[in-house]
């Protein structure tokens, strides 16, 4: 027998090409990641409110992974008013976690920001949702414990909130070497017992990550949320009692 004759050479040829065309036909699809890293590219309007800031000329070194502008998220699509994915929040809320973002990198961390300033039409939009009983599509990966009409009687989606006043920020703490997402011991926006302040559903070293942000934030002028470790407020927002509704662009 002489196994590497002619007839395998062909057939590994074969297989060869066949792998150069796969290969060419059957590369990366356009999926979601490369579209929202397209996305990234698309240029700010700069048209903002007097007030407000785009937060990436402010802290260039965080990551910005905004939720609601792709369908990763507790509705499962774009949300209304996020047009594309920028953060954007009043100058005194940007500038104050600018001295976080300081502080942070200073013990090897870097921000991860999920949301910013919000538009009115974005939180109609949640409301819109929570009404239909019937859509839980994204129950499995963040309400899996709870009825999704009770949401609001919980305290996890509010009629009016303080992302619409422009100094509310939800975020977390990467590991600025690698750039890997530091174990909070539940994701952003999972409705839960899990994800409230002073859990003992987390482990020692997830309560430590977590008191690592929570600690920069209250120093530098923050307010926690009791029920979302994420979520933080200026204490000194310049815009307390008024709601904005233009759109992130």
């Amino acid at each position: 027998m002489k196994p590497f004759g002619w007839g395998w050479k062909v057939s590994v040829g074969v297989l060869a090409l066949g792998l150069i065309i796969a290969s060419t036909s059957f590369g990366p699809s356009v999926n979601a990641e490369s579209k929202i890293a397209t996305d990234k590219k698309m240029e700010k309007k700069n048209a903002l409110p007097k007030g407000f800031v785009y937060l990436d000329k402010i802290i260039p070194s965080a990551q910005y992974d905004i939720r609601y502008y792709g369908e990763y998220n507790f509705v499962g699509k774009r949300i209304d008013g996020y047009k594309a994915p920028f953060a954007i929040m009043t100058t005194q809320a940007a500038a104050a976690l600018k001295k976080v973002s300081d502080d942070l990198e200073k013990e090897g961390y870097i921000l991860i920001i999920y949301d910013s300033y919000r538009p009115e039409k974005a939180v109609s939009h949640f409301v819109k949702w929570a009404k239909d009983i019937k859509d839980v599509k994204m129950k499995k990966e963040f309400y899996p414990k709870l009825d999704k009409a009770n949401l609001f009687k919980l305290g996890f989606i509010s009629s009016k909130g303080a992302h619409e006043r422009g100094s509310t920020i939800d975020l977390s703490t990467a590991n600025k070497a690698t750039g890997k997402e530091v174990d909070m011991g539940s994701k952003f926006d999972f409705f839960g017992d899990i994800s409230f302040h002073g859990t003992k559903l987390i482990t020692k070293l997830q309560t430590s990550n977590r008191n690592v942000l929570k600690n920069a934030m209250l120093k530098n002028g923050f307010k926690l949320y009791s029920k979302e470790w994420w979520h933080y407020t200026l204490i000194k927002e310049p815009f307390p009692d008024k709601y904005f509704n233009f759109n992130v662009e």
